[in-house]
């Protein structure tokens, strides 16, 4: 066998035994969502994506076999750093424009767009619902309370929960549970509660959420573990009985969302020839 076939049947190898753990593989994303950070469901073969700092300002749908069959360029917005992406039961769709890495930022947004499934043209107009969080008063604070990173939320009669995604120097493995309502406007965001997950840095911080249908189940994701809360009041979040599961990998996992009450999406940034994928996950 020559050396040039040789390696071409190596790398071919290498990606068929590819270990997703316990996801199941769909398909591969398309290059240009390499990066991408946020993901929603409105339909079982197609989902919405976006991507997060430095890329466009516009959402694109992607179905099952890998390819980008429509997009918008969303209006009246900027792509500081969108981080997750979620809906209601009415099918609006918010975009979190709260990704705050240095802890620094003070235009926190999140747009709120109606369902894309039913918008033609090129464009979407969204409306603002801009928040703070009235814990801080430092920009940035100290290491030790770099707490206001936020890249995880979902819906719930008439609000919007966001999870944080814990940045500070000790790490404390809590995740911060804040509340704004769903309509335009400016608000200080109410401190729900924190939840305590785990220690180590590289898998315990939150970078997606969401909420089943049903609104029995909600999920955190982190770089390859899941969370489930469970037996929750919206008001007592962190009093749910709260399990955690380990996925078996270990790549860049971004993005979760119900497509029913036992079955998620997920996906993962392609960084170091790994990730960049579309995945499926069966609750128990």
């Amino acid at each position: 066998m020559n050396r040039p076939y040789s390696f071409l049947v190596l790398i071919f190898l290498l990606q068929s035994c590819a270990n997703h753990g316990q996801l199941k593989l769909i398909e591969k994303l398309p290059q240009k969502l390499k990066e991408n950070s946020g993901i929603v469901s409105y339909s079982d073969s197609t989902a919405w994506f976006i991507e997060d700092n430095g890329n466009s300002d516009n959402i694109y749908k992607i179905d099952f076999k890998g390819n980008i069959i429509q997009q918008f360029d969303v209006k009246n917005a900027k792509n500081d750093d969108w981080e997750d992406l979620t809906k209601d039961k009415k099918g609006n769709l918010y975009i979190g424009d709260f990704g705050n890495n240095a802890n620094n930022r003070k235009n926190l947004v999140i747009y709120k767009a109606q369902n894309p499934e039913i918008k033609k043209g090129e464009k979407i107009s969204v409306e603002k619902i801009k928040f703070r969080y009235s814990e801080q008063q430092d920009f940035p604070p100290r290491r030790g309370e770099l707490l206001y990173d936020a890249e995880a939320f979902f819906h719930s009669e008439g609000y919007l929960y966001i999870f944080t995604k814990n940045r500070a120097n000790p790490f404390t493995g809590e995740t911060s549970i804040y509340r704004v309502p769903d309509s335009k406007g400016t608000y200080d965001a109410k401190l729900m509660g924190k939840i305590s997950l785990c220690s180590d840095w590289d898998t315990c911080r939150i970078t997606s959420a969401d909420i089943s249908p049903d609104e029995k189940t909600i999920v955190l994701l982190s770089y390859g573990k899941l969370w489930t809360i469970t037996n929750f009041s919206m008001d007592a979040l962190p009093k749910g009985y709260l399990k955690e599961i380990d996925l078996g990998v270990r790549t860049q996992l971004e993005s979760v969302c119900f497509t029913d009450n036992k079955t998620l999406l997920l996906s993962d940034e392609e960084r170091d020839g790994t990730g960049g994928n579309l995945y499926s996950y069966k609750l128990e």
